[in-house]
Order: structure tokens, then C-alpha cells, then sequence
């Protein structure tokens, strides 16, 4: 009977601690972003803290996200207008295959550094799901907006205005 209640008392601890504690962001609005280095397909390391003293529009996404798609052209446009402003894009792929992201990459002509979180550590850092979710970290690090919706051409642009030092 004590082991019964034992593993019941176990299972009942995890269930808790799996699914109904609250679960929160690690990287907050006014906090330091995580810092993390991810590689891009060609084995080039990136990591998130070399970023400071430009904005950086850190981008969670997969291939096979609706808004994603439709995302990725607006970013890749304004890129080309805000990186020569002190705003860099880097754009985290949640651990697709090299073919899947290259065939996407060349689809939209992505211009951006795209890296691959391989065993989905930083998305789990970030708490990310679902995707596209989008943090907009300052040129100090910090973090001053979590967007987690499908976001337009103008929204983009407002974003990186707001990160531009």
C-alpha cells in the first residue's frame, strides 16, 4: 500500500510539474536577452550578445508556418533597408533538416543570417511555441517586445524603428 501511494504521489508531483505550473518566459520585456550561439548551414557560428550596439529582430520560425511565409518577404525587404541602420535580423530555424531550409531560403532569396537550433534548446530557453514568434532586443541587449501573431510588412517596419538605436 505505501508504494502505491508512493508512485501515486510521484506521478501526481510530475503531472504538476510538467503541465499545470505556470510557464513563463525566461527572456521578459526589460530583461537581457538569453544569450545563445547557434550555427547557419555552412557551420558560421552566431551568437546572440556579439549583436550589441545594433537592434536585433530575433525571428523563431519553420518552413512549414503559414504566417512564416508570408513573413519572411517583408523581413528580407526590410533588411536590405534597416541593416545599414544598426538593425540585424537573425532568423532561428526550430531544428528542420538543411534541405527544408535551404529550399525555403532560396524560394524567398533570404538575405539574412538564418541559424538552426538543432535540439530546440533555445526555443525552449525562450519558451517559444507557437511559431512565428518574434523578440525585439535593443542595442543594450535588452529586450523591449515579445510578438507571437502573424506580423505585416508595416509591423515590421515599426518594429525595427523601435530597435534601431
Amino acid at each position: 500500500m505505501i508504494i502505491l501511494v508512493l508512485l501515486a504521489t510521484a506521478i501526481s508531483y510530475t503531472l504538476y510539474a510538467n503541465f499545470l505550473q505556470k510557464n513563463e518566459r525566461v527572456g521578459a520585456v526589460g530583461e537581457l536577452a538569453p544569450d545563445f550561439v547557434l550555427k547557419d548551414l555552412n557551420g558560421n557560428e552566431y551568437q546572440l550578445s556579439d549583436y550589441r550596439g545594433k537592434g536585433v529582430f530575433l525571428n523563431f520560425w519553420g518552413t512549414y508556418c503559414e504566417p512564416c511565409k508570408d513573413e519572411m518577404p517583408y523581413m528580407n525587404k526590410l533588411y536590405a533597408e534597416y541593416k545599414d541602420q544598426g538593425v540585424e535580423i537573425l532568423a532561428i530555424n526550430v531544428g528542420e533538416t538543411d534541405l527544408a531550409i535551404n529550399t525555403f531560403a532560396s524560394k524567398y532569396g533570404i538575405e539574412f543570417p538564418i541559424v538552426v537550433d538543432v535540439n530546440g534548446e533555445v526555443q525552449h530557453a525562450y519558451n517559444i511555441y507557437p511559431l512565428p514568434a518574434t523578440f525585439l532586443v535593443d542595442s543594450e541587449g535588452k529586450i523591449v517586445k515579445y510578438y507571437d501573431k502573424p506580423m505585416t510588412e508595416e509591423m515590421i517596419r515599426e518594429f525595427m524603428e523601435q530597435i534601431k538605436p
